[in-house]
């Protein structure tokens, strides 16, 4: 028996397609016969969360947990965290691996235990890994399918797109499995997406368990590569079919042309994300968060002491790449705007209200 004061390293599965999960999870169990796993189902229906937990002598436990909203946040807060806690403080296995519900982000997980961590005293996050089809990885990448178009487990208020969710977990991830035959475009598309660094495979029986038992999460460069404000230079990416544009000036955008253009900026088949300011809220950040078609905003954080930014990277595959540099470029305020009113605007209003919240009268800046 291990003993209980060390942390047992816990292997994050994640997806928007409950298969290709549940071959990632059969692999680890197979490679790891001292781990033990466990599962999360939510059921929106009937607002019950399924806990099954197993080793290599059979299952241990499957209960039905009465869950009030039915919500991937909910069962992370609420059984997740503390399911791996108490498996890990048993000390009975060497290591946990951990199939979160279909669409739960493991970057809440990852957030509970690195900010709160007498939530789980004795578990470290050894690896993060997102399972996908490998054969339909545009499709659930930059498609414009919503979660429950698909008839994927979420409550029916639930309208995020399969495109953003999935997007934001290969973008966490330590390891990215496509599992089955990605195309050249789908493997650009995956390379622009995910982080430096890492690992990327179409088979399950590619992933080296006892290497990602022995830890290659690393909570700090993760946070950095999806951080909403990024300044550090982005290494070169894309290929011959997938793109990437980078949109940054330390202008802001023009809040009526911004407007006007939006549906044109956060249409297509495309990622994006990243931050954005407005002359009439210059203290706070924008957030742009989009992904097939479907583009969310809204406020992220205040400007740190190094000033505000626009930059926004999206990554593509269809055609437009060049339409889409003129349309942000045509949002920024010209050189007549800003001599004339400046890069502070005092408003009543700029439109923005029902994404980002009233505007403050705060401390403008001289421009």
């Amino acid at each position: 028996m291990r003993r209980a004061s060390l942390k047992v390293p816990v292997i994050l599965i994640s997806g928007v397609d409950a298969e290709p999960m549940i071959q990632a999870t059969i692999s680890m169990q197979l490679d790891l016969p001292s781990a033990v796993v466990v599962r999360h189902e939510l059921d929106p229906d009937r607002e019950v969360l399924v806990r099954t937990v197993s080793d290599v002598n059979g299952v241990i436990e499957h209960l039905e947990i009465d869950v009030e909203h039915a919500c991937t946040s909910c069962a992370t807060r609420e059984d997740v965290v503390p399911t791996l806690e108490r498996l890990a403080a048993s000390g009975r296995w060497g290591a946990i691996i951990a199939q979160l519900p279909v669409t739960a982000e493991p970057m809440q997980v990852c957030r509970l235990i690195s900010y709160s961590p007498q939530s789980a005293p004795h578990v470290r996050i050894a690896a993060t890994l997102v399972a996908l089809d490998g054969d339909s990885v545009a499709k659930d990448l930059i498609g414009d399918d919503l979660l429950i178009e698909r008839g994927l487990p979420v409550r029916d208020d639930d309208e995020r797109g399969v495109g953003e969710t999935a997007s934001a977990m290969v973008e966490y991830a330590d390891v990215v499995a496509a599992i089955g035959e990605p195309s050249t475009a789908d493997w650009e598309l995956l390379r622009a997406l995910a982080r430096p660094g890492a690992q990327l495979t179409n088979s399950s029986a590619e992933l080296d368990a006892s290497a990602l038992v022995a830890g290659v999460h690393d909570h700090e460069a993760a946070e950095e590569w999806v951080a909403v404000v990024r300044r550090e230079p982005l290494p070169s990416s894309g290929g011959d079919e997938a793109w990437v544009l980078e949109i940054s000036s330390e202008r802001p955008l023009h809040p009526e042309r911004l407007q006007q253009t939006i549906v044109q900026l956060g249409g297509g088949a495309r990622r994006s994300r990243g931050c954005f300011w407005l002359p009439s809220r210059p203290t706070q950040v924008c957030q742009w968060d989009g992904a097939g078609g479907m583009v969310s905003i809204g406020p992220a954080d205040r400007w740190d002491g190094t000033g505000p930014l626009t930059r926004i990277v999206v990554v593509g595959l269809d055609a437009g790449r060049e339409q889409l540099a003129e349309a942000f470029a045509a949002c920024l305020l010209t050189d007549e705007e800003l001599a004339e009113r400046g890069r502070y605007w005092e408003l009543d209003s700029d439109g923005f209200e029902p994404w980002l919240g009233p505007i403050h009268q705060l401390e403008r800046k001289a421009s």
